[in-house]
C-alpha cells in the first residue's frame, strides 16, 4: 500500500477496513477466514466510519459518501466545504452522539489552514478553522468529556474539555508536545493516527518513529512499542476480545535506505495487546 490509514474494526462483522489514500481504495479483512475485499474510489479516502443502517460512511478529497460493502455501491451524503485543489479530509471518528468528526489537511503546508468538521445527520458543519495543518489523532475519553486531537505537522498533541449534547470542544490544552529537529538524536517522530483504550489511556501511532506510544489521561508515558515499520499511521483495537492492535503503514515518498531497512512499510501489522480497546461508534444518519 501507498499510504494505508484508518483501520476501523467492525465488531458485529469480526471485519477489519482501512483505506489506502494514495491507492484510492477502501479495503476489508476477515482475519478468521483470510476473506480480503476492496473497493476503488474516485477520490482519496481517509476517515471511515460504521454506518448506523450498515455499510460505511467514507470521508473522501470530494466529500462524505455511503458504501454499501455488500452491494459496493456508493451514494453521496454531502459534498466537500472546501476548496479541494489545495484541501482534503484526513483523520476522524465518531463520538456517542453519532457524529462523525473528520479534520482536514492543508496540502501546501505554507499555512495553517486546515479545519475540523463535523457530519451530523448528513449536514456538515464547521467546528474550528485554522491553528493547525494536518488534522489527525482524534479519540475520545470512556466517558465522553474529553476530545483528544494532533497536529501532526506541530509535532502536537491536544486536549479538550468535550460536551457531547452540544457538539462543543473547547478549553485546549497541549496534552504532549514532541521534538520537531529530525536531526535530534532524541526525535521519535510525530503523531499520527491514535485511539482510546477501554482504561481511558490514548495510543499514538508515531509516523517516523517506528514506535507507539500509550498515555495516560494524566500524560504518564505508560509504554512503548516498537514496530518493524518506520512510518505507522494508525491505530485499531479488534478481535473477539479488542485485545488485537492493527496498524496501518506508510510507504509512499519514502526514501530508498529506509524501504530497505523497513521492508513492511505499507503494511498493516497486527499485535496482541494486554488492554482492551473499546467499540467504535456508530453514525447515525
Amino acid at each position: 500500500m501507498l499510504v494505508g490509514e484508518c483501520p476501523l474494526w467492525h465488531a458485529a462483522e469480526q471485519t477489519l477496513y482501512w483505506v489506502d489514500i494514495g491507492g484510492f481504495t477502501v479495503h476489508a479483512l476477515h482475519p478468521a477466514s483470510g476473506a480480503h475485499r476492496h473497493w476503488s474510489m474516485a477520490t482519496e479516502p481517509a476517515a471511515l466510519a460504521i454506518h448506523a443502517g450498515g455499510g460505511l460512511v467514507v470521508a473522501t478529497r470530494a466529500g462524505f459518501v455511503h458504501l454499501d460493502t455488500a452491494s459496493g455501491a456508493i451514494t453521496d451524503i454531502a459534498a466537500a466545504p472546501y476548496d479541494t485543489a489545495t484541501t482534503r479530509f484526513n483523520d476522524g471518528r465518531v463520538d456517542a452522539a453519532g457524529r462523525f468528526w473528520v479534520g482536514t489537511i492543508y496540502e501546501p503546508r505554507d499555512q495553517q489552514a486546515a479545519q475540523m468538521f463535523c457530519l451530523e445527520k448528513g449536514v456538515i458543519s464547521l467546528k474550528w478553522s485554522g491553528g493547525m495543518m494536518n488534522s489527525n489523532g482524534l479519540g475520545f475519553t470512556p466517558d465522553g468529556q474529553a476530545m483528544y486531537h494532533a497536529d501532526t505537522a506541530a509535532h502536537r498533541i491536544d486536549r479538550y474539555r468535550f460536551d457531547v449534547a452540544s457538539a462543543e470542544a473547547k478549553a485546549r490544552e497541549t496534552f504532549q508536545l514532541f521534538s520537531a529537529d529530525k536531526k535530534a538524536d532524541d526525535y521519535g517522530g510525530r503523531p499520527d493516527g491514535a485511539a482510546v483504550d477501554s482504561e481511558g489511556a490514548y495510543w499514538c501511532a508515531m509516523f517516523e518513529g517506528a514506535r507507539l506510544l500509550r498515555f495516560a489521561a494524566s500524560g504518564e508515558l505508560l509504554r512503548e512499542v516498537k514496530l518493524p515499520v518506520k512510518c505507522p499511521t494508525m491505530i485499531a483495537f479488534g478481535g473477539d476480545d479488542l485485545r488485537t492492535l492493527y496498524v496501518t503503514s506508510a510507504s509512499h515518498g519514502r526514501p530508498e535506505a529506509e524501504r530497505a531497512s523497513y521492508p513492511l512499510n505499507g503494511c498493516v501489522l497486527s499485535l496482541r495487546v494486554d488492554v482492551a480497546g473499546r467499540e467504535e461508534n456508530k453514525y447515525q444518519p
